[in-house]
């Protein structure tokens, strides 16, 4: 029987590749927020996955870009960089028939120690599939790759040969965590970032990059969570459209962030959100810090 093995993997790639989406499906369990825009990850979220042979941490780092040049997204190239340099082994993930200059700049941030496996993600969208072929030998001229495994966080597909390729480079090693934990965020983290998605999937092209959420109190009471949050925003020309006309965007965005709290969480949720303004908080060492950023 082989060895155990434990360790952390790293999901890093330029900004909407599916990273975060291919978190959720390896876990069984979504636990970072997803939508179709570029950046919509901001925080370190690690899913932890336990085998009979192994426990993989997977840690989903935000797209590396060059897009927004504010110190909040300074801070967020500096985060996947660190996740790069920190984890046993990077896994690598890029869009099946892409592969451009962002792709270039976020493989750079990966330190030529690490093993890097290349994930080709989205392959169920590709028609015919024979196209694939020429890609992936288009990558493996890019770098040299420990494995190149094509996948579908939608599907599935190939996600057991990516698990199998990944363990053969984590350390002979006993879990670091307990079998049965799901992740290193708590309750309140979750809330916060169910808000946000709102944002990204709800809002204007510009609007959620200068938004954020804040949770002020979070209370349990049985089997009810009392949950009161500050949604930012940094011009006061903004938070009339967050609030929408008579306040029905508002009103959608909480609604929506409750019914998936309540299915992460298993119970019933009382959740009541307020639009503040924040000047060029995205600048603002003091409020990054506050919301977990710097």
């Amino acid at each position: 029987m082989s060895a155990f093995r434990s360790g952390s993997v790293g999901l890093v790639g330029r900004p909407n590749t599916g990273k975060s989406s291919l978190l959720n499906r390896l876990v069984g369990q979504k636990l970072a927020i997803v939508s179709p825009r570029e950046q919509t990850t901001r925080h370190l979220v690690t899913g932890i996955l336990s085998t009979s042979e192994c426990q993989y941490a997977f840690v989903d780092s935000p797209g590396f870009q060059t897009r927004h040049r504010n110190l909040l997204n300074r801070s967020l190239n500096r985060r996947a960089g660190e996740v790069a340099r920190d984890v046993d082994v990077v896994a690598f993930v890029l869009e099946a028939l892409r592969l451009d200059s962002a792709d270039r700049a976020a493989l750079t941030r990966v330190p030529a120690g690490t093993p890097v496996v290349a994930v080709v993600n989205k392959v169920d969208q590709v028609r015919p599939a024979a196209r694939l072929l020429p890609f992936l030998e288009r990558v493996a001229r890019e770098r040299q790759f420990a494995a190149i495994v094509p996948v579908s966080a939608t599907t599935g597909r190939n996600l057991p040969e990516l698990l199998k390729v990944l363990r053969e480079h984590l350390p002979e090693s006993p879990p670091h965590y307990p079998v049965d934990q799901l992740t290193d965020r708590d309750e309140r983290f979750f809330a916060a970032e169910l808000v946000r998605e709102k944002l990204f999937r709800l809002l204007g092209e510009e609007l959620p990059y200068r938004c954020d959420v804040m949770v002020d109190s979070f209370r349990q009471e049985g089997r009810l969570r009392r949950i009161e949050a500050t949604l930012w925003v940094e011009r006061d020309s903004h938070k009339p459209i967050v609030l929408g006309k008579g306040g029905a965007m508002l009103k959608r965005i909480s609604t929506d962030a409750r019914k998936d709290m309540e299915n992460l969480y298993g119970g019933k949720v009382f959740l009541q959100v307020w639009v503040k303004v924040k000047r060029r908080w995205t600048e603002d060492e003091r409020t990054l810090r506050e919301l977990g950023y710097a």
